[in-house]
């Protein structure tokens, strides 16, 4: 019971915070927005799946040759 009335007083406090805000209100819909971009449009064009549809070992072995392709190129500079 100690948790939950914690929790309630800091769910209070932010959410009176949040409803006394002037300026407040339009940056965190500018933090929201940006994020939305950040991780829902961006990851389509530069994360592709290269993973998605093999098996796990074929995974495996990707990622240990990604991981040895990787730490021979740092070692040649």
């Amino acid at each position: 019971m100690w948790v939950l009335r914690k929790l309630t007083s800091v769910w209070r406090f932010y959410a009176d915070g949040f409803r006394n805000m002037t300026w407040g209100r339009p940056l965190w819909i500018l933090i929201i927005l940006k994020l939305v971009i950040l991780f829902a449009i961006l990851r389509v064009f530069f994360f592709q799946p290269v993973l998605a549809g093999k098996s796990d070992e074929q995974k495996s072995d990707f990622v240990g040759e990604e991981l040895i392709n990787h730490m021979t190129d740092n070692t040649d500079d």
